[in-house]
Protein backbone atom coordinates (compact mmCIF):
# COMPACT_ATOMS: atom_id res chain seq x y z
CA UNK A 1 0.00 0.00 0.00
CA UNK A 2 1.41 3.30 -0.61
CA UNK A 3 0.08 7.21 -0.69
CA UNK A 4 1.74 10.16 -1.85
CA UNK A 5 1.20 13.65 -0.29
CA UNK A 6 -1.42 15.39 -2.92
CA UNK A 7 -1.79 18.97 -3.37
CA UNK A 8 -3.81 21.08 -1.46
CA UNK A 9 -5.41 24.63 -2.18
CA UNK A 10 -3.38 25.90 1.17
CA UNK A 11 -0.21 24.27 -0.84
CA UNK A 12 -1.22 25.81 -4.44
CA UNK A 13 -1.15 29.01 -2.66
CA UNK A 14 2.16 28.74 -0.99
CA UNK A 15 3.45 27.35 -4.20
CA UNK A 16 1.79 30.26 -6.80
CA UNK A 17 3.89 32.70 -3.87
CA UNK A 18 6.55 30.93 -4.01
CA UNK A 19 7.11 31.42 -8.11
CA UNK A 20 6.01 35.04 -7.95
CA UNK A 21 9.05 35.68 -5.54
CA UNK A 22 11.31 33.55 -7.57
CA UNK A 23 10.26 35.20 -10.60
CA UNK A 24 10.59 39.01 -8.63
CA UNK A 25 14.47 37.77 -7.77
CA UNK A 26 15.27 36.50 -10.77
CA UNK A 27 14.22 39.51 -13.05
CA UNK A 28 16.12 41.92 -10.25
CA UNK A 29 19.46 40.07 -10.84
CA UNK A 30 18.87 40.24 -14.21
CA UNK A 31 18.69 43.63 -13.60
CA UNK A 32 21.11 44.74 -11.40
CA UNK A 33 23.62 42.71 -13.53
CA UNK A 34 22.42 44.49 -16.82
CA UNK A 35 23.14 48.35 -14.94
CA UNK A 36 26.54 47.05 -13.33
CA UNK A 37 27.75 46.12 -16.37
CA UNK A 38 26.72 49.15 -18.33
CA UNK A 39 28.45 51.45 -15.55
CA UNK A 40 31.57 49.78 -15.51
CA UNK A 41 32.31 49.49 -19.52
CA UNK A 42 31.42 52.87 -19.51
CA UNK A 43 34.05 54.03 -17.21
CA UNK A 44 36.39 51.14 -18.43
CA UNK A 45 36.38 52.22 -21.54
CA UNK A 46 37.11 55.83 -21.17
CA UNK A 47 39.67 55.67 -18.89
CA UNK A 48 41.34 52.09 -20.35
CA UNK A 49 41.08 50.41 -16.93
CA UNK A 50 41.71 46.83 -17.66
CA UNK A 51 40.14 46.17 -14.09
CA UNK A 52 36.63 47.51 -14.48
CA UNK A 53 36.55 46.75 -18.09
CA UNK A 54 37.64 43.08 -16.17
CA UNK A 55 34.57 43.45 -13.82
CA UNK A 56 31.94 44.38 -16.24
CA UNK A 57 33.04 40.97 -18.36
CA UNK A 58 32.54 39.09 -15.05
CA UNK A 59 28.60 40.47 -14.48
CA UNK A 60 28.06 39.80 -18.48
CA UNK A 61 28.43 35.64 -17.48
CA UNK A 62 25.78 36.57 -14.76
CA UNK A 63 24.02 38.36 -16.48
CA UNK A 64 23.43 34.83 -18.66
CA UNK A 65 23.53 32.84 -15.20
CA UNK A 66 20.63 35.22 -14.19
CA UNK A 67 19.19 35.24 -17.37
CA UNK A 68 18.96 31.25 -17.71
CA UNK A 69 17.68 30.82 -13.63
CA UNK A 70 14.60 32.68 -14.54
CA UNK A 71 14.31 30.81 -17.82
CA UNK A 72 14.61 27.75 -16.49
CA UNK A 73 14.51 27.87 -13.21
CA UNK A 74 10.71 29.01 -12.31
CA UNK A 75 9.79 25.75 -14.44
CA UNK A 76 9.93 24.09 -10.79
CA UNK A 77 6.71 25.61 -9.59
CA UNK A 78 5.12 23.86 -12.42
CA UNK A 79 2.35 21.30 -11.28
CA UNK A 80 3.40 17.79 -12.21
CA UNK A 81 2.58 16.27 -15.65
CA UNK A 82 2.88 12.97 -18.07
CA UNK A 83 6.09 13.11 -18.51
CA UNK A 84 7.13 14.14 -15.22
CA UNK A 85 4.57 12.18 -12.86
CA UNK A 86 7.35 13.79 -9.52
CA UNK A 87 7.39 16.90 -10.73
CA UNK A 88 10.11 18.96 -11.63
CA UNK A 89 12.39 19.42 -8.58
CA UNK A 90 15.38 18.29 -10.27
CA UNK A 91 15.48 21.63 -12.59
CA UNK A 92 16.15 24.21 -9.66
CA UNK A 93 19.70 22.20 -8.83
CA UNK A 94 19.95 21.93 -12.74
CA UNK A 95 20.22 25.80 -12.85
CA UNK A 96 21.95 26.16 -9.59
CA UNK A 97 24.71 23.85 -10.74
CA UNK A 98 24.90 26.02 -14.04
CA UNK A 99 25.95 29.10 -11.75
CA UNK A 100 27.85 27.51 -9.85
CA UNK A 101 29.54 26.74 -13.21
CA UNK A 102 29.69 30.14 -13.93
CA UNK A 103 30.99 31.16 -10.76
CA UNK A 104 34.15 28.97 -11.24
CA UNK A 105 34.76 30.13 -14.38
CA UNK A 106 34.54 33.70 -13.02
CA UNK A 107 37.05 33.00 -10.75
CA UNK A 108 39.86 31.52 -13.04
CA UNK A 109 39.29 34.24 -15.73
CA UNK A 110 39.86 36.47 -12.74
CA UNK A 111 43.22 34.74 -11.50
CA UNK A 112 44.30 34.82 -15.70
CA UNK A 113 43.39 38.80 -15.55
CA UNK A 114 45.26 38.93 -12.27
CA UNK A 115 48.09 37.04 -13.58
CA UNK A 116 48.12 39.20 -17.08
CA UNK A 117 48.02 42.41 -15.41
CA UNK A 118 50.96 41.90 -13.22
CA UNK A 119 53.38 41.05 -15.82
CA UNK A 120 51.94 43.43 -18.65
CA UNK A 121 51.81 46.64 -16.10
CA UNK A 122 48.76 48.69 -16.04
CA UNK A 123 47.27 50.77 -18.81
CA UNK A 124 44.63 52.68 -16.43
CA UNK A 125 44.21 56.72 -16.33
CA UNK A 126 43.12 57.66 -12.91
CA UNK A 127 40.20 59.47 -12.62
CA UNK A 128 37.26 59.41 -9.27
CA UNK A 129 35.05 58.45 -11.77
CA UNK A 130 36.93 54.95 -11.90
CA UNK A 131 35.80 54.81 -7.93
CA UNK A 132 32.62 55.82 -8.26
CA UNK A 133 31.53 53.34 -10.88
CA UNK A 134 33.24 50.93 -8.32
CA UNK A 135 31.45 52.08 -5.32
CA UNK A 136 27.90 52.31 -7.61
CA UNK A 137 28.70 48.26 -8.75
CA UNK A 138 29.53 47.17 -5.13
CA UNK A 139 26.20 49.12 -3.52
CA UNK A 140 24.16 47.83 -6.43
CA UNK A 141 25.63 43.97 -5.99
CA UNK A 142 25.00 44.60 -1.99
CA UNK A 143 21.17 45.50 -2.30
CA UNK A 144 20.67 42.45 -4.85
CA UNK A 145 22.49 40.41 -2.43
CA UNK A 146 20.14 41.46 0.96
CA UNK A 147 17.12 41.92 -1.52
CA UNK A 148 17.55 37.91 -3.23
CA UNK A 149 18.44 36.45 0.04
CA UNK A 150 15.43 38.22 1.81
CA UNK A 151 13.13 36.57 -0.43
CA UNK A 152 15.23 33.26 -0.58
CA UNK A 153 13.89 32.88 3.05
CA UNK A 154 10.59 32.13 1.94
CA UNK A 155 11.31 30.81 -1.33
CA UNK A 156 14.07 28.55 -0.29
CA UNK A 157 15.45 27.83 -4.00
CA UNK A 158 19.20 26.47 -4.62
CA UNK A 159 19.07 28.43 -7.99
CA UNK A 160 18.16 31.51 -5.91
CA UNK A 161 21.12 30.83 -3.04
CA UNK A 162 23.50 30.48 -5.77
CA UNK A 163 22.77 33.91 -7.27
CA UNK A 164 23.12 35.48 -4.26
CA UNK A 165 26.76 33.89 -3.60
CA UNK A 166 27.04 35.32 -6.96
CA UNK A 167 26.33 39.05 -6.36
CA UNK A 168 28.25 38.72 -3.14
CA UNK A 169 31.41 37.51 -4.88
CA UNK A 170 30.72 40.67 -7.29
CA UNK A 171 31.18 42.27 -4.33
CA UNK A 172 34.58 40.64 -3.94
CA UNK A 173 35.80 41.54 -7.56
CA UNK A 174 34.57 45.02 -7.12
CA UNK A 175 36.89 45.40 -4.47
CA UNK A 176 39.73 44.13 -5.87
CA UNK A 177 39.22 45.88 -9.12
CA UNK A 178 38.75 49.06 -6.92
CA UNK A 179 42.24 48.38 -4.66
CA UNK A 180 43.76 48.27 -8.32
CA UNK A 181 42.47 51.53 -8.90
CA UNK A 182 44.03 53.46 -5.55
CA UNK A 183 47.01 51.46 -6.48
CA UNK A 184 47.58 52.92 -9.30
CA UNK A 185 46.46 56.33 -7.55
CA UNK A 186 49.63 56.02 -4.98
CA UNK A 187 52.07 54.73 -7.33
CA UNK A 188 51.27 51.23 -6.43
CA UNK A 189 49.58 49.29 -9.51
CA UNK A 190 50.94 45.91 -8.33
CA UNK A 191 47.92 45.87 -5.48
CA UNK A 192 45.45 44.90 -8.14
CA UNK A 193 46.73 41.93 -9.36
CA UNK A 194 47.53 40.75 -5.79
CA UNK A 195 44.06 41.36 -4.44
CA UNK A 196 42.48 40.19 -7.62
CA UNK A 197 44.66 36.83 -7.05
CA UNK A 198 43.43 36.22 -3.33
CA UNK A 199 39.48 37.00 -4.24
CA UNK A 200 39.82 34.75 -7.03
CA UNK A 201 40.55 31.60 -5.14
CA UNK A 202 38.23 32.23 -2.73
CA UNK A 203 35.43 33.13 -5.67
CA UNK A 204 36.67 29.24 -7.32
CA UNK A 205 35.95 27.73 -3.70
CA UNK A 206 32.26 29.18 -3.66
CA UNK A 207 31.63 27.89 -6.81
CA UNK A 208 33.11 24.72 -6.61
CA UNK A 209 30.91 24.26 -3.42
CA UNK A 210 27.44 25.12 -5.02
CA UNK A 211 28.34 22.40 -7.44
CA UNK A 212 29.08 20.09 -5.07
CA UNK A 213 25.61 20.59 -3.13
CA UNK A 214 23.35 20.66 -6.32
CA UNK A 215 25.26 17.57 -8.05
CA UNK A 216 24.22 15.77 -4.60
CA UNK A 217 21.01 16.40 -5.71
CA UNK A 218 20.89 15.76 -8.71
CA UNK A 219 21.92 12.43 -8.63
CA UNK A 220 20.02 10.98 -5.89
CA UNK A 221 21.91 10.95 -2.61
CA UNK A 222 21.10 10.11 1.10
CA UNK A 223 20.18 13.08 2.92
CA UNK A 224 22.00 13.34 6.46
CA UNK A 225 21.80 10.70 9.43
CA UNK A 226 20.55 13.37 11.80
CA UNK A 227 17.52 13.80 8.95
CA UNK A 228 17.44 10.00 8.49
CA UNK A 229 16.93 9.78 12.53
CA UNK A 230 14.14 12.24 12.13
CA UNK A 231 11.80 11.00 9.61
CA UNK A 232 12.42 7.05 11.40
CA UNK A 233 11.66 9.24 15.13
CA UNK A 234 8.33 10.65 13.41
CA UNK A 235 7.31 7.54 12.10
CA UNK A 236 7.82 5.28 15.20
CA UNK A 237 6.22 8.23 17.41
CA UNK A 238 2.70 7.36 15.82
CA UNK A 239 0.90 5.46 18.71
CA UNK A 240 -0.13 2.48 16.01
CA UNK A 241 3.63 1.93 14.68
CA UNK A 242 5.36 -0.70 16.17
CA UNK A 243 8.18 -1.07 14.16
CA UNK A 244 9.71 0.63 10.69
CA UNK A 245 12.07 -1.44 8.20
CA UNK A 246 13.86 -0.76 4.71
CA UNK A 247 13.85 2.98 4.89
CA UNK A 248 15.03 4.38 1.63
CA UNK A 249 15.24 8.08 1.96
CA UNK A 250 17.13 9.99 -1.04
CA UNK A 251 16.98 13.46 -2.71
CA UNK A 252 15.07 14.02 -5.96
CA UNK A 253 15.66 17.52 -6.84
CA UNK A 254 15.88 19.32 -3.46
CA UNK A 255 12.90 17.61 -1.88
CA UNK A 256 13.44 14.62 0.15
CA UNK A 257 11.77 11.38 -1.08
CA UNK A 258 11.15 8.81 1.38
CA UNK A 259 10.19 4.96 1.40
CA UNK A 260 9.33 2.79 4.21
CA UNK A 261 8.11 -0.30 5.69
CA UNK A 262 6.12 0.43 8.87
CA UNK A 263 4.26 -2.36 11.06
CA UNK A 264 1.33 -2.18 12.33
CA UNK A 265 -1.26 -4.48 14.04
CA UNK A 266 -2.40 -7.41 11.63
CA UNK A 267 -5.98 -7.23 12.82
CA UNK A 268 -6.94 -3.78 11.47
CA UNK A 269 -9.35 -3.18 8.92
CA UNK A 270 -8.20 -1.76 5.49
CA UNK A 271 -9.84 1.28 6.49
CA UNK A 272 -8.44 1.90 9.70
CA UNK A 273 -5.05 0.70 7.99
CA UNK A 274 -5.30 3.61 5.25
CA UNK A 275 -6.30 6.35 8.10
CA UNK A 276 -3.21 5.21 9.73
CA UNK A 277 -1.38 5.56 6.78
CA UNK A 278 -2.88 8.57 5.58
CA UNK A 279 -1.98 10.10 9.18
CA UNK A 280 1.68 9.29 8.65
CA UNK A 281 2.14 10.66 5.14
CA UNK A 282 0.66 13.88 6.17
CA UNK A 283 2.64 13.85 9.58
CA UNK A 284 6.34 13.09 7.23
CA UNK A 285 5.00 15.78 4.63
CA UNK A 286 5.06 18.07 6.96
CA UNK A 287 8.44 17.95 7.79
CA UNK A 288 11.05 20.55 6.16
CA UNK A 289 12.42 19.17 2.69
CA UNK A 290 10.77 15.60 2.69
CA UNK A 291 8.24 15.82 -0.89
CA UNK A 292 7.10 12.45 -2.07
CA UNK A 293 6.15 10.06 1.28
CA UNK A 294 5.87 6.43 -0.04
CA UNK A 295 4.70 3.24 2.90
CA UNK A 296 4.19 -0.36 3.10
CA UNK A 297 2.24 -1.13 5.88
CA UNK A 298 3.27 -4.60 7.16
CA UNK A 299 1.58 -6.66 9.89
CA UNK A 300 3.35 -6.42 13.25
CA UNK A 301 5.43 -9.49 14.53
CA UNK A 302 5.05 -11.78 11.16
CA UNK A 303 9.50 -11.38 10.68
CA UNK A 304 8.83 -10.74 6.73
CA UNK A 305 11.32 -8.79 6.31
CA UNK A 306 13.54 -10.34 9.29
CA UNK A 307 13.51 -13.36 6.95
CA UNK A 308 13.95 -11.82 3.76
CA UNK A 309 17.61 -9.62 5.43
CA UNK A 310 18.59 -13.45 6.64
CA UNK A 311 18.35 -15.38 3.49
CA UNK A 312 19.89 -12.74 1.29
CA UNK A 313 23.12 -13.19 4.16
CA UNK A 314 22.91 -16.59 3.43
CA UNK A 315 23.09 -16.26 -0.11
CA UNK A 316 25.85 -14.10 0.61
Amino acid sequence: MSETGAAVPGDEAEGAAARRGFVRASVANVLGNAVKIAVEAAAGVAFGSVALLADAAHSVADLVASAVVLVWGRNVYADPDATHPHGHQRIEPLAALFVGSVVVLLGLNLLYDSVRGLIAGPTVRFSPLLIAALGFAMVDMYLLYRYTTRINATVNSAALAALAVDCRNDIYTSVAALVGVVGVLVGVPELDAVAGGLVSALVVYQGVEIGRENVSYLIGAAPSDEQRRRITETLRAHPSVSGVHDLVVFYDGTDLEVEAHVEVDGGLTLVEAHDIETELVATLGGLEDVGDVHLHLDPAGIGEWKETSERRSEGG
